[in-house]
């Protein structure tokens, strides 16, 4: 088995109508331990991440105002959930779940956090439901701590990674790559170290052709000795915010590609779990349940 980050802070429900789909880190679990997949030693709860780890990828100004509830109306609603102190803890809990994911990657070969995958986090701002970004935070952890030398950010949610991209964008050390949709949210996109924009509609066969063939390609490239992976499940068919047409099975032999090149290289890799916004939540627990049956078997 593997390691997987758990926060029971997220049982704590927002308010009535939000349409973020907060039951799957309450369900998933369940389900992994349901089925086996997962036994309950390989859980662990992190707890509220340093700040000085924090503070190596967001600016002093910005955390500060997230920590005091003082961050300015217009910039609080791009994030898209109402501000809180127990929002803020949560997502600082997701960061240290990362962190401790890497390290624990380094024994496990994989391991995973249930939340995470929050790539629209900016270094001086949030949005779009992500207020810290905790694999750029863990790859700064990696780095400052001499565990790793040269990091590659496998993205692949329907998405752009555009507060990855922003943060890395004068780091060698980190090579951001990055698939989404071409015409999804974020409209205005970032600069990554590789971005591949698909077009409405794509289908399976499309999609798995350029990812099987570009991971290996990258990996050969950049030559990372660490890797973090963004397994968002927003590039199915189904997905209320996604554009592509990716069925079930294609996800799962998406995430197959991801985990047997790492298997094959040798290299460490943290796995955030990302977006996954289907009409049906048994739609979006499959599918994320998926990712962890594939690196069960692979690892």
């Amino acid at each position: 088995m593997f390691p997987i980050a758990f926060h029971p802070i997220f049982k704590h429900p927002l308010p009535d109508g939000h349409r973020f789909p907060m039951e799957k880190y309450d369900l998933l679990p369940q389900q992994l331990l349901h089925e086996a997949t997962a036994s309950p030693e390989d859980f662990f709860e992190p707890e509220i991440c340093d700040l000085e780890h924090v503070l190596k990828v967001h600016t002093v100004d910005y955390v500060n105002d997230l920590l005091n509830l003082t961050l300015d109306p217009r910039a609080a609603r791009k994030i898209g959930f109402p501000l809180s102190k127990e929002l803020v803890e949560r997502e600082l809990r997701i960061a240290n779940g990362t962190i401790i994911g890497c390290e624990k990657a380094f024994e496990k070969r994989v391991a995973f956090n249930i939340a995470g995958g929050t790539h629209h986090a900016f270094s001086n701002r949030g949005e779009a439901f992500c207020l810290l970004n905790d694999q750029a935070i863990a790859a700064h952890y990696l780095l400052h701590k001499n565990l790793a030398k040269k990091i590659l950010i496998i993205d692949l949610d329907v998405h752009q990674g555009n507060g990855t991209a922003e943060i890395f964008s004068n780091n060698d050390s980190v090579y951001t790559f990055s698939t989404h949709g071409k015409t999804n949210y974020p409209f205005k996109k970032e600069i990554s170290d590789l971005d591949i924009a698909f077009e409405d509609g794509t289908t399976d066969a499309e999609y798995l052709n350029i990812i099987s063939k570009t991971i290996p390609e990258l990996i050969d490239k950049v030559k990372p000795d660490f890797i973090f992976y963004l397994a968002g499940v927003d590039i199915l068919e189904t997905d209320k915010l996604g554009k592509l047409s990716c069925t079930l099975k294609g996800c799962k032999t998406r995430d197959e590609i991801v985990f047997s090149n790492c298997e094959k290289y040798q290299i460490p890799v943290q796995v955030s779990m990302g977006g996954g916004y289907s009409p049906e939540i048994k739609t979006i627990i499959e599918a994320h349940a998926n990712t962890y049956r594939v690196a069960n078997y692979i690892f």
